[in-house]
């Protein structure tokens, strides 16, 4: 719901939006960013990306399948993908956490199973996934220190409207700062 509530009223034209999934074989047969950069924004162009390269250093140490050396040598790799992005294409970066309770995940999950409107986003992993709450909130704290090149904003997201007022409130202060004027005429 948040891109759609803070970005219907934008131009699609100049938005981009890309919902992460698990990488593809092809995918996994490049370096970790390899996808990433490919949807990364043009000049003067929005984009959003649902999920990111962080999950890369997250999933991955909560299963194990990459070690303590590898997710630190990624989180560096990160700030210094972020940094070419900023000086190389004057990308602005600003990374949004949505910070769900863990007893408003609880109640989110129960209605996904028991509200007939709700029950198409259940999936039967995300009860496996909240028991590993500790060792998730464990690793986004280690990204939020090592990755915070470009500052991490924290939403408080149990209520949707508060979520989205942060989020736009932000999104406007952004653009605001870039004092951007309509073009004259062509000549």
């Amino acid at each position: 719901g948040v891109i759609r509530n803070i970005f219907s009223n934008m131009n699609p034209m100049g938005i981009q939006v890309k919902s992460w999934k698990a990488p593809t074989d092809e995918e996994k047969s490049h370096d970790f960013l390899w996808r990433i950069h490919q949807h990364c924004p043009a000049k003067g162009m929005i984009q959003i990306h649902n999920r990111s390269h962080y999950e890369d250093v997250l999933i991955t140490r909560v299963y194990e399948w990459i070690d303590d050396r590898t997710a630190i040598a990624r989180m560096k790799a990160i700030n210094q993908f972020e940094c070419l992005l900023q000086e190389h294409n004057q990308t602005t970066i600003l990374k949004f956490y949505l910070h769900i309770s863990h007893v408003e995940q609880q109640e989110r999950l129960k209605e996904r199973m028991q509200i007939p409107e709700k029950m198409w986003k259940y999936n039967a992993n995300d009860l496996i996934e909240s028991e590993k709450w500790d060792i998730y909130m464990k690793y986004y704290e280690d990204i939020f220190n090592q990755c915070n090149q470009y500052p991490w904003q924290i939403i408080p997201a149990d209520q949707n409207w508060y979520k989205n007022y942060l989020i736009a409130e932000k999104l406007l202060a952004t653009l605001k700062s870039f004092k951007m004027k309509f073009p004259g005429l062509k000549k």
